[in-house]
């Protein structure tokens, strides 16, 4: 097996790649076929490509194709969480929720995450590295073929900072929406950041029309500090500019995802300042009671006070929703299957 990482290359690499090897130009459109639209799990599938071809394929290429560790499936929603081994023996896991307008994959972008973010699984242990653009699109792949259904909706949300991995996740959604793969519409693709401002603006530049979702956990640089280390480097002012331009860019809502902790953000002032903030904007605000985590002692707030915080909100003219909990009995937050996989390999 040899090292090109055939599934990353887009259509004229893959063009100028089988026409290096003295090939046909038209055998680079039946390669990505078969990987992106049939997603075959190996070459040898590719029936319809000379077997002297598919030698030299075996030969010279790394065929990224994801094996399933582990697969919980959750008694309450039908949410399935999968772990998925990399070539490298790393483990990313990645989430399917089972929604009335169809199948929502939640992927991973990253190899843990650095963005320290404190209520969160996933950065615990830092980043390893990026995911190349095949081993995200592959989670999609490997859930689809599991559950013998198509995949509808995207988001990249699951452990990493897309934005930390930008070039791998700008081919990504390249390689996702292409007309001859799995041909995602780019308005079923979501991406959330935690605010790394120079991306999100390259992001803007791209006029994609993807939807922007950003990590803002809280209504003050003072109490982003407090919540997001990406906070000193990047202020909820020039955050909320990014996001404002996003959206002169590309004409998209911005999401704000908002993590209410008990005690934390989750009070009147708290309320206040979030509307002042986003008041002007066109934006639609989610609400996420935290996921407690055993390494940390945040607490979600009770069910009336995140509806009382969601009132708050309406009565002035803000778009607001309660993120439905989905695969709480199978540790659906990010980071935390894998976490007590790792463990589990380890002790």
């Amino acid at each position: 097996m040899g090292n090109i990482d055939i599934k990353s290359m887009n259509m004229a690499e893959l063009i100028d790649f089988v026409e290096r090897m003295g090939e046909k130009k038209f055998r680079a459109k039946q390669l990505y076929e078969w990987m992106h639209l049939k997603q075959a799990a190996s070459f040898d599938e590719m029936s319809n490509l000379p077997a002297k071809f598919r030698e030299r394929l075996k030969e010279e290429c790394y065929f990224c194709v994801l094996h399933a560790a582990e697969i919980l499936s959750s008694e309450l929603d039908g949410t399935k969480k999968y772990l998925f081994e990399l070539s490298d023996g790393n483990i990313i896991e990645s989430v399917l929720m089972r929604y009335k307008f169809g199948n929502s994959v939640c992927i991973s972008s990253q190899v843990g995450c650095r963005m320290g973010c404190k209520f969160c699984a996933s950065t615990i242990d830092g980043v390893v590295r990026g995911l190349t653009a095949a081993e995200m699109l592959e989670q999609i792949y490997r859930i689809g073929k599991d559950i013998g259904e198509r995949i509808s909706h995207v988001v990249i949300m699951g452990s990493g900072e897309p934005l930390d991995n930008f070039d791998n996740f700008v081919r990504f959604i390249e390689l996702l929406t292409n007309t001859d793969g799995l041909n995602l519409g780019q308005r079923n693709i979501t991406v959330s950041t935690c605010g790394i401002v120079p991306k999100m603006r390259e992001l803007a530049d791209m006029k994609l029309q993807i939807n922007l979702a950003l990590s803002l956990h809280a209504s003050s640089q003072e109490k982003r500090l407090k919540l997001m280390p990406v906070a000193n480097k990047y202020a909820l002012d020039e955050v909320l500019d990014a996001c404002r331009y996003y959206f002169e860019q590309t004409g998209r809502r911005i999401t704000f995802e908002y993590s209410l902790v008990a005690g934390v953000n989750d009070r009147d002032e708290d309320a206040r300042e979030l509307i002042d903030l986003v008041s002007k904007m066109n934006c639609h605000i989610n609400l996420i009671p935290v996921n407690p985590i055993s390494e940390r002692d945040f607490k979600s707030p009770d069910n009336g006070a995140v509806v009382a915080f969601k009132n708050k909100l309406e009565k002035n003219n803000i778009n607001v929703t309660i993120r439905r909990e989905m695969g709480r009995d199978i540790n659906g937050a990010c980071g935390q299957l894998r976490r007590r996989y790792l463990k589990g390999v380890n002790s």
